[in-house]
C-alpha cells in the first residue's frame, strides 16, 4: 500500500468528491504513521473543511498513532481498529470517541 498516495491523492479526492461525508464526521484528525511508506497527515473532516495535507499543523481534535503495517491492516479491515486499539499498536489521544467516527470516514470513502 503506498499510504502518501491513499492520502494525498486518493483520500484527497474523495473527500472533495464527498464534502458532506467529511462534515457529518465534524472533526480534525493528525495520523502519524510510523515505519517505511509511513509519514504525517492531517484530515479535516469538519464544517472548515474538508482537505488533506501532508504534516502536522496543530489543531487536531484527535491524533492516531499506527505503524504502516497497522494502518494498512486497519484501513483494509476499519473494524478492526478495536483490536489493534487494545493490542496496544493503535494509540489514540485527544478525543478518543472521535477515532471510533474514523470506521464511518473509510467506509464511505
Amino acid at each position: 500500500m503506498d499510504i502518501a498516495k491513499l492520502f494525498n491523492t486518493d483520500l484527497a479526492n474523495a473527500l472533495a468528491l464527498k464534502p458532506d461525508v467529511a462534515k457529518r464526521i465534524g472533526a480534525r484528525f493528525q495520523f502519524i504513521i510510523t515505519g517505511e511508506g509511513g509519514g504525517e497527515w492531517f484530515v479535516d473532516a469538519s464544517n472548515s473543511g474538508p482537505k488533506v495535507e501532508q504534516g502536522n499543523p496543530g489543531g487536531a481534535d484527535c491524533t492516531i498513532r499506527i505503524s504502516a503495517a497497522d494502518f494498512e491492516q486497519l484501513w483494509n479491515n476499519p473494524s478492526s481498529g478495536m483490536n489493534l486499539f487494545f493490542a496496544g499498536r493503535l494509540s489514540v489521544s485527544g478525543d478518543t470517541m472521535l477515532a471510533l467516527k474514523l470506521q464511518d470516514l473509510i467506509r464511505a470513502l
